[in-house]
């Protein structure tokens, strides 16, 4: 990912503030820790640099948000979340639901693309295709807690089966 000013080009403002807070809220991190989650959940998209990690982790803990823990054995220091922090990610939490509902509003245009010198109605078939999907993976997560453990598994064949499919296309095109 590329930076401007110092900030991740492409990312919501707040998004590593929330993700934080949302890990924390699980269990103590340190930053090397939140680090390494974000990069494994991101597949090594995103490595948050040390330079943001550590002064929002400073800014979190100076605002009560947080608090610092004792270094441990291996010296690392931990931060964990106070009664404070649990009122401000409920905050946080209203915030991503906005958010949530203008990545719905936007998806239809992301997947299908900008018109700028493509052959769009070449791929319009897939793209809203795509589109449908992207908008069943929203309501899928609106409605997370009615899915049942059955419903979880047929889901995650079909998908599976789907990808795997679109795979056999692309490495049929590389030959």
């Amino acid at each position: 990912m590329s930076t401007h000013n110092g900030r991740t080009v492409g990312l919501p403002r707040g998004l590593l503030r929330f993700l934080v807070l949302n890990m924390l809220r699980e269990k103590p991190l340190s930053g090397t820790e939140i680090v390494e989650i974000i990069e494994n959940q991101t597949e090594g998209n995103w490595k948050p640099s040390p330079g943001s990690i550590y002064p929002l982790l400073a800014w979190l803990s100076d605002k009560g948000i947080t608090k610092e823990l004792p270094r441990d054995q291996d010296g690392l220091k931990r931060y964990c979340f106070t009664e404070l922090g649990n009122k401000f990610l409920e905050k946080q939490l209203i915030q991503a639901e906005d958010f949530q509902k203008k990545m719905e509003f936007l998806v239809p245009l992301l997947v299908r693309g900008l018109p700028i010198g493509v052959n769009q109605e070449k791929f319009k078939d897939t793209k809203d295709a795509a589109v449908q999907l992207m908008k069943l993976f929203m309501k899928l997560r609106s409605s997370i807690d009615q899915l049942s453990k059955e419903d979880s598994i047929e889901i995650t064949k079909a998908i599976k089966a789907c990808s795997k499919r679109i795979e056999k296309i692309f490495v049929k095109m590389e030959k």
